[in-house]
Order: C-alpha cells, then structure tokens, then sequence
C-alpha cells in the first residue's frame, strides 16, 4: 500500500487525450462505486441526474495564466521558461520597471548566473539566482507586465500533450480552462472541472444543487513525479488556497444537515481536508495546502468526487485510491482503458460516489 509500485499501471499511448471533446459535456463518465467498486458507463451530460438535490457541488474557480514564454537567449538558441509565481513580485530597486518570480527553464545547456533572454514585444530577462532545478529570473519591460504575459504568453499545457499550444483547431486559451474560472494563478487546469458547461451548472442548480466556489492555484508541483520508493516519505508541493466564510459556512451547514459534499477534482478535496478541523468543520482561510493524501487517509469532509484520470505513481492516483480503495482504482482504469477511455488533461471524467 505504501510502495511506488503498487500505483502504476501500462497506458497505451494511444489513450492519452491530445485534444479536447468538441463538446466539454460530451466526454464519457464512468462511475464508481467507492465502497463496492461497481462501475457504470455513460456520458458527462448525464451528471445532474446522479446528483442528489440536497448536495453540495464544491469547484475550484482558478484561472490559468499564459505562463509559458518562449524567446531566444542573446547567443540566438531557442528558450523557453515557465513562470511559477503569479502574480510575481514587483521588483522597485532596477530601473524602469520590472518584476522577480520564480521559473524553469528549458534551454540547450543550463542557464548561468547572468544568462539574459529575449522576447516578443520588448520583453527581456536575466537569471539572477539558481536553485536546483528553479532558476530566479528578473524581467524587464515597458508598459503593464500582466497585459503583456497575456499578449505573447502560451498556455503551459501539460508535458504529456505533444502539441504546441493552440495545435491544429484547438484553441487552449478557451478549452484549457473551466467555464467559472475566474481567480487568475494557476500554471495548470483544475481538469475536472474542464467538463462542466454552463448549461449543466444550470441544470444542477434547478435541480436544487449548491454550488460552491473555492480556490487553489495548481503549480506545477502537480506534474512532479513520485521520485521515492516508500510514498510515505514524499514531500508535497504547497499551493496557494482561498476559502471564503461564505463557501465554509455553506459546506458545513450541508454536513450538519446530513447531505453530501461532492467535490470537482482533487485540487478541492486537498483544500477542503486541509482546511477542516479532526470533526470535519470547514474552517474558512487562505494560505498554502500541502496536504498529501495517499491510502489510509481518513476524509473527513468529501463525500463523492468528479475525477479524471492520472497519471501513473502520481499524487493524484494516490488521492483517489484513498477515497475509493486502490484496487477499485485500479480495476476501474484497467476497464477504462479497455473501453477506450481518454486519459488525463484533456481525457474523460470519472465520478466515485
């Protein structure tokens, strides 16, 4: 239960989504059965029938940010970094303007102390701090540094798509991104949440569902992998989270009253289980989660989730192999990839009740 191994499984490579549904609610469902490991086919649309009127529905409204930039380094090779920090610090002491944050960066050979890089629309940059893999990077601009990272930023889309962003007929900008984000911060999609449209949020709310919105920015921290062999000794990455009073003292009253929490993808059940108490009260705040929940987590405040499907040895399969048991799990995504399922970011939804 606590060995690497026991979470990995073969995925064709055939099974990896490299574009979305064209339509987000079109994507195939497959529901769980936590405790008996049950499984049932049928289509994302059919959502607002599985639910319950009295339940909560708990979604991350997180916005990704075009955080990826690509230029050349002032020798003429191809660069590319990926902000980690959003917003990044305002940087008073140079000249002009300019701001700090933290990146990665890909490049031919590891960057140096001093290594400068230019972009797009007069953007530049210069390494002013290396640690291991994340380098301190200090830009330089003219005029808004937000509007110019909308400008001539990319989505980071995820390493496993092998595409550059807006690839073919994709547009990434829209269809990397939930139709109720609105908090910007993020580096990746809460993916969960990528199948909702307004029209199932809609019926579920006629239905008598309660909408809550959270937020945590994903890092990407998400996409690490696992490097230990005892799980138990992995140190989580922490990612900023706000809960409102609003948010908490809807979820509470709905515990109280008996109904169930149903939270839209792991990023919020890690920040509503970090967030409660050991009697399971949602306790409203922001800070920063790193909360890692992996088999013989006791949960004390989600009742059901809406899941994709992750990768293998990840964080994420650990979490929802604490909710639904691992062998569930694993049954469940050997059926899946039987059935011709798509997996992770772009791939089709798995709801556990």
């Amino acid at each position: 239960m606590y060995s690497l191994e026991d979470y990995d499984y073969h995925l064709p490579e055939e099974s990896i989504a490299q574009q979305p549904v064209a339509q987000r609610d079109r994507s195939r469902l497959l529901v769980v059965g936590r405790q008996s490991g049950s499984l049932g086919h049928g289509c994302f649309n059919d959502l607002p029938k599985l639910r319950s009127a009295a339940d909560v529905l708990v979604v991350n409204n997180t916005q990704v940010v075009p955080a990826r930039l690509v230029g050349r380094k002032e020798t003429g090779g191809r660069v590319e970094l990926l902000l980690l920090d959003y917003p990044p610090a305002t940087n008073r002491e140079i000249g002009g303007k300019g701001v700090e944050t933290r990146c990665l960066i890909k490049a031919s050979k590891r960057p140096r102390l001093g290594s400068r890089f230019i972009f797009e629309a007069g953007l530049t940059a210069e390494v002013i701090g290396l640690h291991g893999l994340q380098q301190r990077v200090r830009f330089s601009y003219t005029g808004n540094f937000e509007r110019l990272l909308y400008r001539i930023g990319q989505v980071p889309l995820p390493p496993y798509i092998r595409r550059q962003d807006n690839g073919g007929n994709v547009d990434d900008q829209t269809h990397y991104q939930t139709v109720y984000a609105s908090q910007k911060g993020a580096v990746a999609a809460p993916t969960a949440g990528l199948h909702f449209t307004e029209n199932i949020l809609e019926r579920l709310r006629k239905k008598g569902v309660k909408i809550v919105e959270i937020t945590l920015h994903v890092g990407y921290g998400t996409f690490s992998p696992v490097r230990v062999s005892d799980i138990r000794k992995h140190a989580m990455h922490a990612e900023r989270f706000f809960l409102s009073d609003q948010a908490a003292g809807t979820i509470n009253q709905a515990r109280q009253a008996g109904h169930r929490v149903v939270a839209v993808g792991t990023t919020c059940v890690r920040t509503l289980e970090f967030a409660a108490t050991t009697d399971g009260e949602v306790v409203p705040g922001n800070g920063s989660c790193d909360l890692f929940i992996y088999p013989g987590y006791r949960f004390k405040v989600v009742d059901a989730m809406v899941t994709n499907f992750h990768l293998p040895q990840s964080t994420l399969l650990m979490l929802v192999s604490a909710f639904a048991g691992r062998e569930n799990i694993l049954e469940a995504y050997g059926t899946a990839i039987e059935k011709g399922y798509r997996f992770y970011s772009y791939g089709d939804a798995m709801l556990i009740l």
